[in-house]
């Protein structure tokens, strides 16, 4: 499993839960399509491993809250969500059917530390104990916009070492996205990390919120 190659400290229960995602998103990929069918044998490489670029930026510490925007399938809160089992993670998406794929492998792995919710994350209103520490996401979201919704989510509280606030997973170019912005981007690329080809264009980018 390519993940181990990047990730050789992983607890043999974390290894068991992701050894049975393959299984999992197979079988619901084949009833609901949450994943390029073209794109599902890369799973692992384009899919968990990706996700799991975030933890190459920064280590979250227990008891950590963190909104997955536009989760689709579960990417990245339900590889995260393994990686960080002591972090509470709450995927929100607004197509019913991508919450049910999620609903489903979170019931079958077994993870008590994840929530989900089907909604539009501009017109979510998260009660003031239930907002977030970070928003992540995978989604193909301007990140102005993530960012104007992240805000409406995230706290002042601080707990972690990296302040509170956005980290998108990105690829492609970015000038014209981080522009958009107005405030200071940091971006980190995968390929620092990680040597497939895929990761050539991809790269996380952080903003505090």
């Amino acid at each position: 499993m390519i993940i181990t190659k990047y990730f050789p400290d992983l607890t043999p229960q974390q290894l068991e839960l992701f050894a049975a995602m393959d299984a999992l998103y197979h079988e619901w990929n084949a009833r609901i399509n949450v994943i390029s069918r073209k794109d599902i044998d890369n799973l692992y490489e384009h899919h968990v491993l990706h996700s799991l670029g975030i933890a190459k930026v920064v280590t979250f510490r227990p008891g950590t809250r963190i909104m997955d925007l536009g989760t689709g399938g579960g990417f990245p809160g339900i590889p995260l969500a393994i990686m960080f089992p002591e972090v509470h993670f709450h995927l929100v998406d607004s197509i019913g059917k991508k919450i049910r794929v999620c609903n489903e492998v979170i019931a079958a792995l077994g993870l008590n530390n994840v929530t989900t919710q089907q909604a539009r994350g501009e017109e979510l209103r998260l009660p003031a104990d239930q907002r977030v520490d970070f928003v992540v996401s995978r989604a193909a979201m301007p990140l102005a916009d993530l960012l104007r919704i992240a805000r409406m989510h995230v706290h002042r509280q601080q707990r972690n070492a990296l302040p509170n606030g956005l980290i998108a997973l990105k690829g492609g170019e970015l000038a014209a996205e981080q522009a958009a912005v107005k405030v200071k981007t940091i971006t980190t690329q995968l390929s620092d990390f990680f040597s497939e080809e895929y990761f050539a264009t991809k790269a996380v980018v952080y903003v505090h919120c």
